[in-house]
């Protein structure tokens, strides 16, 4: 789900970028144990995709496909979100 979400931004080329955090709950089977998981995340998206999502509820819960990458100047991971849909 859209735990967090930043306001509108652009890029310095004009494009609109969207900052968020998504949230992730499940539990899993692994060892023959079950295992919840919580996940938090960081997310970007850009264009069409950022003006689209920018209206949608924190709280709000979505599937989303993208890729991972990690930032020039950070260690941590982002979600790069190419397309989402509802759950």
């Amino acid at each position: 789900c859209i735990a967090e979400q930043a306001a509108l931004r652009y890029t310095p080329a004009g494009l609109p970028a969207l900052d968020l955090i998504l949230e992730h709950t499940s539990e899993l089977e692994e060892a023959g144990q079950t295992r919840k998981v919580q996940l938090k995340l960081r997310a970007l998206t850009f264009g069409s995709l950022a003006e689209r999502l920018v209206k949608q509820a924190v709280g709000s819960v979505w599937t989303f496909k993208g890729f991972l990458a990690t930032p020039r100047q950070g260690k941590s991971v982002v979600l790069h979100i190419q397309e989402f849909q509802q759950d």
